[in-house]
């Protein structure tokens, strides 16, 4: 692992200092600036040379001191105007950035007071006592709960659930891979089902923000939840097609008992109605960003969620979407997105097969680095070919976005594709090649249905 973070630190230092070395026609002093951060970036994101949200605070400093008007270069070149350092460090404080600290409060809150067991208890019931339907109903279970969680709190949750199934289940049988196997992928699902639901998709919508096209909580929900509902129908069926149960009755002892005081009550109450604003934004107009500090500003007020539980907050992953959003408008604003437009032939390949493209990249690349990372460097060059009228069709700006944001959540090949796979392999009862194998499967389901619903769901009702 050192030597990999060596390597890491050789080839961003690298990475870096070949842009300026050079010069490229077309692109101004801050573009090859602008590229040196962003292969930098990609390199350190990629060899995790510093921890990933590190790099994202290593960007907003070099774009502040080599980017901005109040940075060390004077920047003369008449096709660059230097933007204020605040637009760069503005991202920290981006909706998207609120949209996703209202989501982390809600989730560990869930938590602290057992809220989320016991929703888990009551929604597992219902799926009777045939393991078939056992691994539908963990499956259901981490999907609604990744859909407004951490995927990978959702994920070490309920893990803690299937082990005693698990201890029921002989050890000879297959339904042991499929029950391990289906929590890390139903909470890779489900989180694309909300604008929360995992940071990919915030950086996009934080992205498609900056160019002025908004997206409603409801919304989101509206052109992702099908296809989660979809995929997670189609990763069961797998996973019962690759390690059928050899048992027809697996009896579950569900227990547990609602916390009953004040301060339980209180987040009860604001869990239930901030997820009520936020689906029917469309009804009474008030943003899910804004939605979002509810929970935070309640929950915080009446001491439901106090300090030391502040503290434990995924504050790293703030600031690396804050990163990722800052790195999109220094490509935007140096003009270096539209020199790597102008680069490629992108007008001789056709609008489903760019869209592909870039949905099959984002998948591949996503089950070797963070999918947030991904769609971090994805995104701006998608916009900029949306923007500059090369793929055209119907809302093309918020298709591409749904495209690269969709497929980085679908990429749950190996145990580093994403936190949930990692876990589920620490449990011992899954090895790396079943995961391989459902995952590549999985996988690539989703991606012929996310280009389908490119072509005949999306355009119809955008």
């Amino acid at each position: 692992m050192e030597k990999t973070k060596a390597v890491g630190l050789i080839l961003g230092i690298i990475g870096f200092i070949i842009p300026l070395m050079i010069q490229i026609p077309g692109l101004s002093l801050a573009g090859h600036l602008a590229m040196s951060i962003f292969i930098l970036a990609a390199i350190f994101w990629m060899f995790e040379t510093i921890p990933i949200y590190s790099t994202s605070i290593l960007v907003i400093f070099l774009e502040v001191i080599l980017l901005s008007a109040e940075g060390l270069i004077s920047h003369t070149d008449a096709s660059y105007s230097p933007v204020a350092y605040t637009q760069f460090v503005a991202t920290l404080a981006d909706p998207i950035i609120i949209l996703f600290l209202g989501g982390f409060v809600l989730a560990d809150a869930a938590v602290k007071y057992n809220f989320d067991r016991n929703m888990s208890r009551i929604l597992l019931k219902p799926f009777g006592t045939d393991p078939k339907y056992i691994i539908l109903g963990l499956m259901a279970v981490t999907a609604v709960l990744s859909a407004f969680m951490s995927n990978t709190a959702t994920t070490a949750m309920m893990i803690t659930v299937i082990i005693p199934i698990l201890a029921k289940t002989d050890i000879s049988d297959p339904a042991r891979i499929s029950i391990a196997l289906c929590i890390p992928f139903a909470a890779n699902i489900g989180g694309v089902a909300t604008p929360i639901g995992t940071p990919p998709n915030a950086v996009v919508i934080a992205a498609l923000n900056q160019q002025g096209v908004g997206i409603e909580f409801g919304s989101w929900m509206l052109y992702a939840m099908p296809l989660a509902i979809v995929m997670l129908i189609v990763a069961w069926y797998l996973l019962l097609k690759l390690h059928p149960p050899a048992t027809s009755t697996l009896n579950l002892d569900l227990k547990g008992e609602w916390m009953k005081n004040r301060k339980a009550y209180t987040l009860y109450i604001v869990f239930a109605l901030t997820v009520i604003l936020w689906i029917s934004e469309s009804l009474h107009g008030i943003r899910s960003s804004i939605v979002a500090l509810f929970p935070v500003a309640v929950l915080t007020l009446t001491n439901t969620f106090e300090k030391e539980d502040i503290r434990k907050l995924p504050w790293e992953v703030l600031w690396l979407i804050a990163g990722g959003i800052s790195l999109g408008i220094a490509m935007k604003e140096t003009g270096l997105a539209d020199w790597v437009i102008g680069s490629i032939a992108w007008d001789q390949m056709g609008y489903l097969l760019l869209l592909s493209l870039f949905g099959v990249v984002a998948i591949v690349l996503s089950n070797f680095l963070s999918n947030t990372v991904t769609a971090s460097l994805m995104i701006p060059l998608g916009i900029s070919l949306a923007t500059s009228g090369i793929i055209e069709g119907p809302a093309s700006i918020l298709i591409i976005g749904l495209v690269i944001a969709l497929s980085t959540s679908f990429a749950m090949v190996l145990p580093i594709s994403t936190p949930p796979n990692a876990i589920a392999v620490s449990t011992g009862v899954v090895k790396t090649k079943d995961m391989i194998v459902a995952g590549s499967l999985i996988g690539a389901v989703a991606m012929i249905l996310i280009i389908l619903m490119t072509r005949f769901y999306w355009p119809y009702i955008l």
